[in-house]
């Protein structure tokens, strides 16, 4: 039933006719998929809530002590709240944006996010995610790949993520300053595999 008052809804819609508008249409649904809804995240917990953001947004989630990654929505675990620990995130081509970023706030056992073709992925993003008190401990490998709204700024704010082993950063056009990327992260994480694919 609420289908069909939704799928009525969309048909009703007028054709976009320009893509202006149609980027609009898109952009506003993403950010219905990032809506943090803090009353979820009580009832169910932070690794099953974020994981409902993740996969909503098309993102996919691999679980503590799995091999398999979690990618389909309607098949995520059930149990016991504790029981299914985020412990990997592959957000390649999501839409996850930076009002979504709260879902992560209560996630203790991240170790590894891959940020590829994020469209709405920008600096904000990777300071919220930087500070993290929890997952400045966890942390310890990220990529971040074709992002194109990441600069220099938001990079060097990963230098929060104090366990952070190893850094992937490929085709970032917003990113300039190598040099001064590779010495600020030699000061504050020198433990850190930097690998950079940047022009």
């Amino acid at each position: 039933m609420l289908f069909g008052k939704i799928s009525r809804q969309f048909c009703g819609l007028k054709k976009l006719p320009g893509s202006r508008d149609s980027r609009y249409f898109w952009g506003w649904l993403n950010a219905v998929f990032n809506k943090v809804d803090h009353e979820r995240i009580r009832d169910v917990g932070p690794d099953r809530a974020a994981s409902e953001w993740l996969l909503r947004c098309g993102a996919v989630v691999r679980y503590h002590g799995q091999e398999r990654w979690q990618k389909d929505y309607n098949h995520l675990p059930t149990g016991p709240l504790d029981k299914y620990k985020i412990q990997a995130i592959d957000a390649t081509d999501s839409c996850i944006m930076s009002i979504g970023f709260d879902h992560m706030e209560g996630l203790q056992h991240v170790e590894k996010i891959r940020l590829c073709k994020c469209h709405y992925i920008e600096d904000d993003c990777l300071k919220r995610l930087s500070q993290l008190e929890n997952l400045q401990k966890s942390m310890l490998e990220m990529e971040i790949i074709s992002c194109g709204n990441i600069t220099d700024k938001g990079i060097i704010a990963l230098h929060h993520l104090r366990n952070l082993k190893y850094l992937f950063l490929s085709d970032l056009p917003g990113v300039k300053e190598k040099e001064k990327i590779v010495q600020a992260f030699k000061t504050s994480l020198p433990s850190l595999e930097l690998k950079l694919d940047l022009k």
